[in-house]
């Protein structure tokens, strides 16, 4: 008997994210997409480019340390440092979403064929301390819809709201 794939909610929302970010990205003008809501705040493209980052140097990286080595030590990931390093910025949007959707078909293949003991291995990280392959796995999630919400909050920014006429006062955005 062939083994069973993995079956974890945190695994079906991985797999949905990026066609529900495909869904929301439909209406957006590359134009829109680039565009900083303010200096201190990311644009959607950025935004992009950071999921298409910490999905291989963050994410799979620590998933295959783990999976190699129970209680692996990870390294720690500054978001802010990469963002000041322009890491973030000058990049296609369609070629950030593009790298990032193939980064996470691969891992979904990895995870899916998982067997469910394998997520009580552990990591360790410098400053969090030990942590599961499945606490991984769900802090994955909630960055992924973290991101969600952060890319619908510019889409309705950049493509809508400004186009509401006199109902644009009963929206309050912070993109």
């Amino acid at each position: 008997m062939p083994p069973q794939d993995l079956e974890h909610p945190a695994l079906d929302q991985l797999a949905a994210t990026p066609e529900i970010l495909r869904l929301l990205m439909a209406s957006v003008a590359e134009e829109a997409a680039v565009k900083k809501p303010a200096p201190d705040r990311w644009s959607i493209a950025e935004v992009l480019e950071h999921l298409a980052h910490v999905e291989g140097h963050v994410f799979r990286a620590r998933m295959e340390l783990i999976l190699a080595r129970d209680g692996a030590e990870v390294e720690p990931y500054d978001e802010k440092e990469y963002d000041a390093a322009g890491a973030y910025s000058g990049n296609e949007p369609e070629e950030s979403f593009a790298h990032w959707e193939e980064q996470r078909e691969e891992a979904i293949e990895v995870i899916r064929k998982l067997d469910a003991t394998k997520l009580v291995r552990t990591g360790v990280h410098p400053t969090l301390g030990k942590f599961t392959l499945e606490n991984l796995l769900n802090t994955w999630v909630c960055h992924d819809l973290g991101h969600v919400r952060q890319i619908t909050e510019l889409v309705r920014a950049t493509s809508f709201v400004g186009e509401t006429g006199p109902f644009q006062a009963h929206y309050k955005l912070n993109p």
